[in-house]
């Protein structure tokens, strides 16, 4: 007999608490990540640049204040709740979608990665806005120029126009196609790898393990997305001017030109560091919720 689905309202507020678990967790390097990443070419002389991810954590504590590392956080903890809500509903749903269009009975590698690609792309709706509003917050460079999340829409909606809010778009669906591509599929993978468990710890530890490994390889297969994602977002936009990071494959051939193909993976410690553990976190937190309802559903039967 088939398990009873669980309703798309149960996955939806499951993903919800999922990433907003993560993100308080794990934000202060997604700042870090975001000042690396936005630094372009190589260090000019009298011109602060950050080495490497301690060297950006102790000069934006010792220059900023520690408070500093969680500036922006409202547009994220707004947006993890939809996104990640979005990421594993969509998941769930498309996944039943895909099954039913190939007459596929169980779940399969195939299916799996095909499932997180198309789940993605339905996420990167939800999320452009709040990204564009975190990078400017995150922005060094524009540390003075906006009081906070109210204020960059106002201002980038002033000067940029109503649909500025949905610059990088198209970058943003590079970004989380292929990092839930990796993400999900290898969780598939790595879950059919591992010794089967039935005590709720070796199933907490195996979803650690799954999602850990997951969130490692969709980070290592999105962050050149990722870099050139931040920099697009980052642009205001002039009427007649064409701006240097306009889209993704242009933009990461660019970068390759001038900065070396290594300046692709900027940020990438900071970023495997958050979404290596945080994809962990994500599946724990998830199955944790998911679990919990079955059980209240099934001690309401016996009611």
């Amino acid at each position: 007999m088939a398990a009873e689905p669980v309703p798309f309202a149960v996955t939806f507020a499951a993903g919800a608490i999922a990433g907003i678990s993560e993100i308080l967790t794990m934000y202060p390097l997604d700042v870090v990540k975001t000042r690396i990443q936005l630094q372009v070419g190589k260090p000019v002389a009298g011109q602060e640049q950050y080495k490497n991810m301690i060297d950006c954590f102790s000069k934006i504590i010792k220059n900023e204040g520690f408070s500093r590392l969680y500036r922006g956080i409202t547009a994220p903890i707004l947006m993890e709740a939809p996104k990640r809500a979005t990421k594993f509903a969509a998941n769930d749903e498309w996944g039943r979608f895909y099954k039913n269009l190939f007459g596929v009975p169980v779940m399969n590698q195939q299916i799996s990665i095909l499932t997180g690609a198309t789940a993605g792309a339905t996420e990167s709706f939800v999320v452009v806005p709040f990204e564009l509003v975190k990078i400017r917050l995150q922005d060094r460079a524009s540390a003075g120029k906006y009081n906070g999340m109210i204020d960059v829409i106002r201002k980038t909606v002033k000067a940029e126009g109503v649909l500025a809010m949905y610059n990088g778009l198209e970058s943003t669906m590079w970004r989380h196609v292929l990092w839930n591509a990796g993400y999900f599929g290898i969780i598939f993978q790595v879950k059919s790898l591992l010794p089967k468990v039935d005590t709720k710890k070796g199933q907490m530890t195996n979803d650690l393990i799954a999602g850990g490994i997951g969130g490692t390889v969709g980070t290592l297969l999105n962050t050149p997305a990722d870099v050139v994602k931040s920099r697009i977002q980052n642009t205001v936009r002039v009427p007649g001017v064409i701006p240097k990071y306009n889209w993704t494959l242009p933009s990461i051939a660019l970068v390759a030109k001038e900065e070396g193909f290594a300046a692709l993976y900027k940020g990438f410690v900071p970023k495997v560091l958050r979404l290596g553990p945080g994809g962990g976190i994500l599946l724990v937190v998830y199955t944790t919720v998911i679990d919990f309802f079955k059980q209240q559903r099934e001690a309401a039967k016996h009611v």
